[in-house]
């Protein structure tokens, strides 16, 4: 450990799973300094993927989201700061200002600010009934508007409008997926891919509407009652939930003067243009020593184990953070992982049942695996690790005969 890590403070603004984990992984690597937390929810630092998946569906229970027990933060000696907003850093002087007034020094610091979801710009969409997914208490309201509904409208086939349109059915409420590209999770999973996904959304009653362009949402008494299309179609609904995007946290970073590009721009050690400043989770855009390029990831175990990978190059660790890019979800009866980073236009192999699962997805270019995923073959996880990065040949990876592991 660098020793003078010890004589100094450290503060970490943003508390969410990658400034609590961070937070975590500093007591336990042994630094014993100040260390302070600041989260502008008034929840203590919680997981967000069961927002959209158990916890919204009622099959996991609220403290099951949180990071730690509520104690933990005192018994770890945590200085935690809820509820207030960073208003400005100063890396030079050591300074953060809390929009509260207060000011709080640090040697060394950790921004962890997240995301938010990007707004529709749209007339009516400021009518009561138009939602969106990202915190604790917006789940605890979709979930009792869902209760209510008579009919949804999800407005973006990302993750989030697929969980939820997967959450909605659930409930047996008539559902339609409003989608600009040709198929919901295409810029992730290319075409052929999300093309078996959007066959699931459809074998389980959802109306996809791909390919179109939202012109207003319209109500009466300032409530919801439909989506209009640019082509005059309206699609009736009086609970749209919007998933379109998110837009990283960047803006105490800009004002400090840091490197920003499509995130806090990082090198492989997760540290800013300013050698006293980190980033991780969501907002960092770090660059990834085997793939080579610059990432940033808005996926759970990216901020699993980008804060603590931060923490530990905050007390003087030299290990690169070049853990592969993973993500997964559940929609229905199917639970998915996807492993390494692909491009929508790399050759995809399919092996299994891609119907009824279950199935594995293979991504190639220049005969090197690129990203695997499977869907329900739970023994795959570790082998589609080992996999990724290796050059295989199209034809032994399309024999379903040779099993992964000895591939």
């Amino acid at each position: 450990m660098d020793e003078r890590a010890q004589d100094e403070g450290i503060a970490i603004v943003g508390a969410g799973l990658a400034g609590g984990k961070a937070a975590q992984t500093l007591r336990d690597e042994g630094f014993t300094g100040p260390l302070a937390l600041v989260g502008a929810e008034a929840e203590r630092p919680y997981e967000r993927p069961p927002l959209s998946k158990g916890y919204l569906q009622g099959s996991e229970e609220r403290e099951s989201v949180f990071v730690h027990p509520a104690d933990w933060y005192e018994s770890n000696h945590v200085d935690l700061h809820l509820g207030a907003t960073a208003t400005s850093i100063d890396p030079v002087g050591g300074r953060v200002a809390l929009d509260d007034g207060r000011q709080l020094s640090f040697g060394r610091l950790l921004l962890a600010t997240g995301s938010r979801p990007r707004l529709l710009d749209l007339p009516g969409a400021d009518l009561e009934g138009v939602r969106y997914l990202r915190t604790l208490a917006d789940s605890d309201a979709l979930k009792q508007a869902l209760a209510g509904a008579g009919s949804v409208a999800i407005i973006g086939g990302g993750w989030i409008g697929s969980e939820v349109a997967s959450a909605a059915r659930a409930l047996d409420l008539p559902v339609t997926v409003l989608e600009m590209a040709e198929l919901p999770l295409l810029r992730v999973l290319g075409r052929t891919v999300a093309g078996i996904f959007a066959d699931l959304h459809r074998r389980h009653g959802v109306q996809l509407r791909n390919g179109v362009r939202l012109a207003r949402l319209y109500g009466d008494g300032g409530r919801l009652s439909g989506v209009e299309l640019s082509d005059g179609t309206r699609v009736e609904a009086d609970l749209a939930v919007v998933g379109v995007g998110i837009v990283p946290n960047t803006e105490l970073a800009s004002a400090a003067g840091l490197e920003v590009d499509n995130g806090i721009v990082t090198d492989e050690h997760l540290r800013t243009s300013h050698p006293a400043v980190w980033a991780a989770g969501d907002v960092a855009s770090a660059y990834h020593p085997i793939l080579k390029q610059h990432l940033r990831m808005e996926h759970w175990n990216n901020a699993l184990m980008q804060g603590p990978a931060a923490a530990r190059s905050i007390l003087g660790s030299a290990q690169p953070y070049d853990e592969m890019p993973f993500f997964f979800t559940d929609q229905y009866d199917w639970g998915m992982e996807y492993v390494g980073h692909a491009s929508g236009d790399d050759e995809v192999i399919l092996r299994g049942d891609a119907v009824d699962g279950p199935f594995v997805a293979l991504w190639v270019s220049q005969g090197r695996v690129r990203a695997g995923m499977h869907v329900n073959d739970w023994d795959a996880t570790e082998q589609l690790r080992a996999l990724v990065g290796r050059e295989v040949s199209v034809d032994r990876l399309a024999d379903e005969s040779i099993p992964l592991a000895e591939l």
